[in-house]
């Protein structure tokens, strides 16, 4: 899927009036139709118009001689302005703006039909358990953004900042990069950095869903959102507060409910289509009896239209089928999977084509040197490691912090210049004059350094050092395989995942050694970024729906070319997690199975409400069009099937909380 594809996945925002029924877009712009729904003061005029309505169904049934006539009327009428007037005012407002097939006409149409009729208490009772409805559908709508926003937005107001010897509170937004902040015992850190303790634990369950303590170590990185469980701790800053993690799952949270599905693009453009048709229909019920029927009663064919009317709004649908995939997108945040769009939850429900990355993804990415040779340097050897630890410090890839950890440099900075990182390959610079790099064979094919043939088959990962045009040494470094990787890949096997590669820069041998252990049929080694593009495009095209899951930066081309990108956020580049469609807070590989499990599991909820909806709805408007079902039983199948679809929508997220 390209990213031109991706992007048509992007809603635009849509003008009520266009939308049919409750709005297409009532999750994110709720302005419009759940405006008023939304309002704490239509409680009360409902509960007052529900006590009118009984008490003038009774006085009906026992005849009470009083209640008759005009006084009559005005009791109902006032009963129905309690509940009606909002409908009315926003179906006058659409019709003004040529808005004419909305469900506000619908409703209003058909309850001013009752009062035509006579059907006094029906046309007071359908608007009534109408705007019960909304109310009960504008707090499902809530409760499902509010649990969300409540996991995740709880970023503090202030923080301790060290200026001048001394911690003053400050908001968050007025501190800057490498500033010292203090977290007390229990509090949340407001910011992205490093630790300056020696260790701590922190509770990352905002982040990654799960609240299991994690230990941190002087210079381990810590995020906002994060809470400190220990002592007292000082962590410098390294991300302003508009860019720290929690502020990007906001973000990324926010956008997702814009993105939309193609189920519930569609279900939103076929009520553009169904309301008027609907309309129409009515109409046609009313009229062609006349010409088909010699004992045709107008009064008669007219309720059987009013009937059809109430019983053909979509709202089950269009507010039922939006709130499903809500409901996924809030079950996979709060268990640390970010979809930054409910359109990825159908991708990722038919994966059947997995592709790893390896350092990072399917391996710890905490490489460690086990070997270093530079017994074939001549030079000063420790000035060499001090030039190799300047060099690899200008980069964040997993292999230069394992060099620079077997390292310990000081704090003195050797004189290099003209730095620069090769994508896939590793680093360069000018130290003393010369030539000093840094990296896989690649690169120093690249750079025209020669070295043994049977470096290639080494089992580790391999970086030798160049200078001057030679190989003076070499670091070999070891990785091990995530403890649940093999486990993921057996789950995934399960849900019908049946074929699965590896993409890695790292050399051949040790890419096909993991895949072997691993159980994965594929594996590529020696790939730079166009490399993997190159692999990875001659995967697609095989009517599969394929996940690549990857954390560098080198791996963003990819992740933006497959039908969805999974990256991992805890260890992963800005650029993997910003082209990623999906983003593993934690980098657990457990949660790609989750994922789809949670995509399918969305999916098919929202074809259960499409099901509920369209088969109920079908059965009572028979009955209506054949006389056989009253504005009752409308109302009642109409509000009845929309609650049992919202129901059945927001039970996803506790179907994850406390069976998965």
């Amino acid at each position: 899927m390209s990213t031109n594809q991706k992007n048509s996945y992007v809603a635009e925002k849509k003008d009520q009036s266009q939308a049919g029924c409750c709005g297409e877009d009532s999750l994110t712009n709720p302005q419009e139709k759940v405006k008023a729904s939304l309002d704490w003061k239509l409680y009360f005029p409902s509960c007052l118009s529900f006590i009118i309505l009984v008490a003038g169904i009774l006085m009906d049934h026992f005849q009470v001689g009083w209640f008759e006539g005009i006084f009559r009327i005005s009791i109902y009428a006032f009963a129905y302005l309690l509940v009606g007037w909002e409908v009315i005012r926003m179906a006058a407002v659409h019709l003004i703006k040529g808005g004419l097939f909305n469900e506000f006409f619908l409703m209003t149409i058909a309850t001013f039909g009752a009062f035509y009729l006579g059907e006094y208490a029906e046309g007071v009772a359908v608007m009534l358990f109408y705007t019960i409805g909304e109310l009960l559908q504008g707090n499902a709508v809530r409760r499902s953004r509010k649990s969300i926003r409540d996991l995740i937005d709880s970023r503090p107001t202030t923080v301790r900042v060290k200026r001048d010897k001394a911690y003053i509170s400050l908001s968050p937004e007025k501190v800057g990069l490498g500033e010292v902040i203090q977290v007390r015992a229990g509090e949340r850190l407001a910011l992205d950095g490093v630790l300056l303790n020696d260790a701590a634990e922190m509770d990352t369950a905002a982040l990654t869903g799960e609240s299991v303590p994690r230990p941190v170590s002087s210079g381990d990185t810590v995020l906002a959102g994060m809470i400190n469980l220990s002592q007292l701790v000082e962590v410098r800053t390294t991300k302003l507060f508009k860019d720290s993690a929690l502020a990007r799952v906001l973000f990324l949270v926010e956008q997702a409910s814009s993105r939309k599905a193609k189920t519930q693009r569609f279900i939103a453009s076929f009520a553009k289509i169904y309301t008027p048709v609907v309309v129409f229909s009515a109409l046609g019920l009313v009229i062609l009896p006349y010409f088909l029927i010699e004992t045709y009663d107008l009064n008669d064919w007219l309720y059987r239209a009013l009937v059809f009317l109430v019983i053909s709004c979509p709202c089950a649908l269009v507010i039922s089928i939006p709130l499903g995939y809500f409901g996924g997108l809030g079950a996979a945040a709060q268990r640390g999977i970010l979809f930054k769009g409910a359109n990825y939850l159908d991708v990722m429900a038919k994966v059947d084509m997995v592709v790893f990355d390896k350092t990072g993804t399917l391996t710890e990415g905490k490489l460690r040197v086990v070997k270093s040779d530079f017994s074939q340097y001549d030079g000063d050897e420790n000035k060499l490691m001090g030039a190799v630890a300047g060099l690899e410090s200008n980069s964040n890839h997993p292999v230069a912090k394992a060099i620079l950890e077997f390292l310990k440099p000081d704090d003195g900075k050797p004189p290099l210049s003209k730095i620069s990182e090769i994508a896939g390959k590793g680093l360069s610079g000018i130290w003393e004059g010369k030539q000093l790099v840094a990296g896989n064979l690649a690169l120093l094919d690249e750079f025209g350094i020669t070295y043994a043939g049977d470096m290639r088959e080494f089992q580790q990962t391999l970086i030798g050092v160049g200078f001057e045009g030679s190989l003076v040494g070499y670091f070999l470094l070891a990785d091990t395989a995530k403890m649940d990787a093999s486990g993921v890949i057996g789950a995934l096997k399960s849900l019908g995942v049946n074929e699965f590669s590896i993409l890695s820069g790292d050399r051949m041998a040790v890419v096909k050694k993991l895949a072997d252990d691993l159980g994965i049929e594929n594996a590529f080694g020696d790939l730079l970024p166009e490399d993997k593009v190159r692999e990875f495009e001659q995967l697609l095209g095989r009517n599969r729906t394929v996940a690549f899951v990857g954390d560098g930066i080198n791996d963003a081309p990819v992740l933006g070319l497959a039908d969805v990108g999974i990256a991992m956020g805890g260890m992963g580049s800005d650029a993997a997690i910003e082209t990623a469609d999906v983003v593993i807070q934690d980098d657990n590989l457990s949660k790609i199975p989750l994922a789809i499990e949670i995509g399918r599991k969305t999916r098919q909820i929202v074809w259960q409400n499409i099901g509920l909806a369209f088969g109920v709805k079908a059965v009572v408007l028979t009955l209506g069009a054949f006389g056989m079902a009253s504005l009752w039983e409308a109302v009642f199948a109409d509000v009845g099937v929309a609650l049992l679809a919202i129901g059945n929508a927001l039970r996803i997220q506790y179907y994850f909380r406390y069976f998965n």
